[in-house]
């Protein structure tokens, strides 16, 4: 009777401690970035010549859904998982959750590039997308460099990743 008692009690404060407050406010808004035309232009002659099929958004990213997913949409507030490859458009491969998470890696996408923001609700839960993502977009002027000082991402480099959304929240 005693541990009846104590599991029914148990269970309201379980509930309360994991309901969200209504009093929440989300730090991010959703992006209205646009990419340069010359950036776009330059971009979309490297997919051309390389015979990639996608689709252009009008910020300026381009796009290939492989695979639409179901369910739950990411927004700018949402935290999601992803399984990700970041690489430049010369084949170099510069990041992969993979390697260093293969269960995923966790974000707040208002916390991502604006590529990513833009990207990743064209698919649901379970989806994968490839983004190709002009500098503005991406980390533009801003080059990126390993705990040994090489550059591992030129300033003003077009991005190509590969995204699987695993979870939203």
């Amino acid at each position: 009777m005693r541990k009846n008692f104590l599991f029914m009690l148990a269970i309201p404060l379980l509930l309360v401690a994991c309901h969200k407050s209504s009093d929440y406010k989300c730090p991010y808004t959703n992006t209205t970035a646009v990419a340069p035309a010359a950036e776009v232009t330059s971009l979309k002659a490297w997919l051309d010549g390389a015979s990639i099929s996608y689709t252009q958004h009008p910020s300026g990213i381009f796009y290939k859904v492989n695979l639409p997913g179901a369910g739950v949409t990411a927004g700018v507030c949402s935290y999601t998982t992803v399984k990700y490859i970041g690489r430049l458009t010369n084949g170099f491969g510069f990041d992969s959750s993979y390697k260093r998470d293969p269960e995923g890696s966790s974000f707040t996408l208002g916390e991502l590039i604006p590529g990513w923001q833009i990207g990743i609700p064209l698919i649901q839960k379970g989806g994968s997308i490839t983004l190709y993502i002009p500098p503005s977009l991406g980390y533009g002027t801003r080059e990126s460099r390993d705990q040994n000082g090489n550059v591992v991402i030129p300033a003003n480099s077009n991005l190509i990743f590969n995204i699987e959304l695993v979870n939203v929240q």
